[in-house]
């Protein structure tokens, strides 16, 4: 039954998720998402060292100050991706076919009718927003022209993403990594010859990231076209299916607003950050940069968590679902303590990749050392929600998460911060809550765990 769902005649990508030993096939799926969220981080890497080096210290602000906010708008709409994931996983583990191929034609037309409206929200609350945030003033032109230019490719963005879902649903990261290297060549080169060449600073960083998009975009709708699986797209049957948006928003909005939650306490924290000056501004953005290698190892997990869970859910095969959980849990641990520790102890030399001013690198170096160290505590965080989106939950973890993450980050800058407003006080805001998130997102996972073990049953 489920070679019927498998591509016919070639290689196969797809991992079957609801037989066999758990261990390889985690790896297996794990780490091609990891390497595509290092490739990804590489790249954007590549952007902050080639603006920071050649358009300077005020261009390399203006790029990372929008970081927050961009992620702010887009997250809501990026949540209707994890609901495609799991409705996929779900409908592949049971065999559902009927179902997958509607999910996958209305998840890539609400991808692009997204994109369409986030170019029009994007460009015109661009400047109003970064007023909002205290942007210094020597950096918030910068900071507008290349928000503006960013968010004219969200169509390509979203297309991407969702399109991508669907092939990791389905245990696919391998492709979806090729089209990110891809890409992502194409926007290092077009950096150096925007931005060194023809000296367009801030706009040509923006200008090559949007084309890279659009060739990602490209390259994974060909992929689902070509498809002799289930999963195919054919154009002329893009439609929107009422029944199956409403499934993809009641995990997806959820999901989209825990994000966008998180990202307005990040904002937040960004506007304290702004108000250490544009240096400071630097050295936060070029940690940030390398942190996200530490959070791309934890995430590759989570996503794996969600899509063998919702398999498995699918499959009726709850047992597994069980060791699934716990053999994450352990990989996450495991993956992150290695890669905060290993990070840390090489943060002089690889902040100084990014800026060579030894003010922007003791920033960077002393917010490192709060929230790189602690940061297995966000990846056991992460690791229930995915399992609990799995299983089909999304509205408890974005409620634990916004009480137990985004309010309590606010309450802290609010007393902690503000009766000891320094640096290191500011970013251990983040460890604090994340632990608090993950103990409590523990017990919100055996909850739903036990609810989804009754509803087969009934």
């Amino acid at each position: 039954m489920k070679s019927a769902l498998r591509a016919r005649g070639g290689r196969s990508y797809e991992i079957d998720m609801t037989e066999g030993p758990l261990l390889g096939s985690l790896i297996r799926f794990s780490v091609p998402l990891m390497l595509s969220g290092i490739l990804q981080l590489l790249f954007n890497a590549a952007d902050m060292v080639v603006v920071g080096r050649f358009a300077g210290s005020h261009a390399l602000a203006a790029v990372g100050s929008t970081g927050a906010l961009n992620q702010l708008i887009i997250n809501l709409f990026m949540g209707l991706s994890i609901g495609v994931n799991v409705l996929v996983a779900r409908y592949y583990g049971a065999n559902q076919q009927e179902d997958l191929s509607k999910t996958v034609h209305t998840s890539i037309l609400t991808a692009a009718v997204c994109g369409v409206f986030l170019i029009f929200v994007g460009i015109s609350l661009s400047r109003p927003l970064l007023e909002m945030m205290e942007t210094p003033e020597d950096v918030i032109d910068h900071s507008v022209l290349y928000m503006r230019i960013i968010f004219a490719g969200m169509p390509a963005l979203m297309l991407y993403n969702f399109g991508a879902a669907v092939l990791r649903a389905v245990g696919d990261t391998q492709r979806p990594l090729y089209f990110l290297l891809t890409a992502g060549v194409i926007n290092v080169l077009l950096n150096l010859f925007f931005v060194i060449v023809l000296q367009i600073g801030v706009a040509g960083v923006a200008i090559a990231t949007v084309i890279s998009q659009c060739v990602s975009a490209v390259l994974v709708l060909l992929c689902l076209m070509r498809s002799e699986g289930v999963y195919r797209l054919e154009l002329k049957q893009l439609r929107i299916y009422k029944a199956k948006l409403i499934e993809m928003t009641k995990i997806g909005i959820p999901a989209g607003i825990q994000s966008c939650m998180f990202s307005i306490s990040n904002v937040l924290i960004q506007s304290t950050v702004n108000s250490f000056g544009s240096i400071a501004m630097a050295g936060s953005t070029a940690a940030g940069n390398i942190e996200g290698f530490i959070f791309t190892c934890s995430d590759s997990f989570t996503q794996a968590a969600q899509s063998f869970v919702g398999q498995n859910y699918g499959a009726k095969k709850m047992e597994r679902v069980s060791r699934i959980m716990w053999i994450c849990t352990g990989l996450v641990t495991g993956a992150t303590l290695i890669a905060g520790i290993g990070i840390y102890l090489a943060a002089e030399p690889l902040l100084g990749i990014y800026a060579s001013d030894p003010e922007v690198v003791a920033y960077g170096k002393a917010r490192m050392l709060v929230v790189c160290v602690p940061y297995f505590t966000g990846g056991l965080m992460n690791i229930f929600v995915g399992g609990m989106r799995g299983l089909g939950s999304s509205l408890i973890p974005m409620i634990n998460s916004i009480f137990s993450v985004c309010i309590l980050r606010m309450v802290w800058i609010y007393t902690v911060f503000a009766l000891f407003p320094t640096w290191e006080t500011l970013f251990l805001s983040y460890p604090v809550t994340w632990s608090i998130c993950a103990v409590s997102g523990l017990g919100l996972y055996l909850l739903a765990k036990k609810r989804a073990v009754k509803s087969l049953k009934a």
